[in-house]
């Protein structure tokens, strides 16, 4: 299944970019410096890979995605040099484990209903543990930092206060003043994967979800995104259960993020219409990201935040996102030491 995917997934996105006027062809990994890999778990099995930087490190960052991408949002196949924050990342000297979240990507499938934040914070503990002991016939990783991108930064969050076990946690599309009815429109253009083009008739069950078609702009997108990335990121939408939201929005309740005792960097685009509050009042800029969100950590966070201006939700897609990158090398550095 593993590999299938993977090959269906190149596949897609390499003839989208060759038939689309405009597109660059995508710049293809370093196949001796990245490897599956996959980890047993009580519903399954996580998928994910493994990249290394060209020289010798002892800091891996575990990238997961939100409800709805795959490991494409962290290695976007479309100018990787702007948009595929992975390749950022192992440029800087740090390697990278991808990973996609159970019930979607490479990973198994269990019963929708099955599907909590909960369980997919115990596979992000599954995974830190490995890269700590040794992950198929590597050293093992000295610092371990989770990186989370909405859904999954309340899961990084959970996994960090249960197991106090990495090094840093990077939490991106997040914050404690989501706006609710924005929120709830999002949810609203979701519906049956069963009855989506893309996903009729590959055995999922009928409460595994999906965007309806043309709706991802208007509600991940900031400010005058590249039309190829919308329809690349629109081909390779992904799937989710309703069942992972009470629990993993607990997150951004008051109480848990104060037990995080390693450095914490969040970062939010300033048009992100969910986690931005009304009129986006808490993305202004960052430092007034840092003044609403500090007083959630405790002093061992050592909060650093990032606000991208006219990003929307989705600000690994965002023109300007090598800004971004930018500031979380810089943020990286503070934490390896």
């Amino acid at each position: 299944m593993r590999t299938s995917f993977r090959a269906l997934a190149v596949c897609a996105a390499t003839t989208l970019l060759c038939l689309s006027p405009g597109l660059a062809q995508a710049d293809p990994a370093p196949a001796d410096r990245c490897q599956d890999v996959t980890f047993p778990v009580p519903q399954g099995t996580v998928a994910g890979t493994l990249c290394l930087p060209d020289g010798p490190t002892d800091t891996v960052m575990v990238l997961e995605s939100g409800s709805n991408y795959n490991h494409l949002y962290w290695d976007f196949p479309y100018q990787p040099e702007t948009y595929n924050f992975r390749r950022a990342m192992n440029a800087a000297g740090y390697a990278t484990l991808v990973a996609d979240r159970l019930g979607n990507g490479a990973s198994s499938r269990p019963p929708s209903f099955t599907l909590t934040a909960t369980e997919t914070a115990e596979s992000l503990h599954t995974m830190v543990q490995a890269l700590r002991g040794g992950l198929a016939g590597n050293a093992p990783f000295a610092k371990v930092v989770t990186a989370g991108h909405s859904l999954t930064s309340g899961t990084a969050i959970m996994e960090a206060t249960s197991y106090h076990d990495v090094d840093g946690i990077l939490l991106t599309g997040y914050s404690h003043t989501l706006s609710v009815p924005d929120v709830l429109g999002v949810i609203s253009t979701y519906y049956q994967a069963v009855n989506d083009p893309g996903f009729a008739g590959r055995g999922y069950d009928p409460g595994y979800l999906v965007t309806r078609p043309g709706t991802r702009a208007a509600d991940f997108y900031g400010i005058d995104p590249d039309p190829q990335v919308v329809a690349l990121d629109e081909a390779n939408k992904e799937t989710f259960s309703l069942t992972e939201y009470p629990d993993g929005l607990l997150s951004t309740l008051p109480g848990m993020s104060s037990f995080i005792t390693v450095p914490v960097m969040i970062v939010d685009g300033s048009r992100d219409r969910m986690v931005c509050g009304p009129g986006f009042s808490t993305c202004t800029d960052t430092a007034t990201l840092y003044d609403k969100e500090h007083p959630y950590f405790s002093p061992d966070a050592k909060l650093r935040t990032y606000v991208l201006p006219n990003s929307g939700h989705a600000i690994n897609l965002a023109p300007n996102t090598r800004d971004y990158h930018a500031q979380v090398v810089d943020w990286m550095k503070s934490v390896t030491g």
